[in-house]
């Protein structure tokens, strides 16, 4: 079972900028996809961000394409995503997970969360 730590939320006024970090354990770190998801309160977990094995593809919810940056480290284990122009809808518990098959949308297809980071975004 992967191991996943998420860390780098805070409170930052709208218009700013945070940088999120997930680590994940286990050797097969460089082999999966890595995506990031995020739930606000009373709303369902909604997908943000993946990016394949090797970090050569890229993918984004329509609403953060343009203001998100997903990347990875493989030597690091790690992925991260850079978040700019932040809103206040912004504002939710951030969640990464891996997909062995790649970068799978749907939050139903994982079974295991980590302990995610809250980011809040005040206007």
């Amino acid at each position: 079972q992967v191991q996943l730590v998420e860390s780098g939320g805070g409170l930052v006024q709208a218009g700013g900028s945070l940088r999120l970090s997930c680590t994940a354990s286990g050797r097969t770190f460089s082999s999966v996809a890595m995506l990031w998801f995020r739930q606000a309160p009373g709303k369902e977990r909604e997908f943000v961000a993946g990016i394949n094995w090797s970090g050569d593809n890229t993918y984004y919810g329509l609403s953060v394409a343009g203001r998100f940056t997903i990347s990875r480290d493989n030597a690091k284990n790690t992925v991260y995503l850079q978040m700019n122009s932040l809103k206040p809808e912004d504002t939710a518990v951030y969640y990464c997970n891996s997909h062995r098959f790649g970068v799978v949308r749907t939050p139903y297809s994982y079974h295991y969360w980590g302990q995610g980071t809250q980011v809040t975004v005040s206007s």
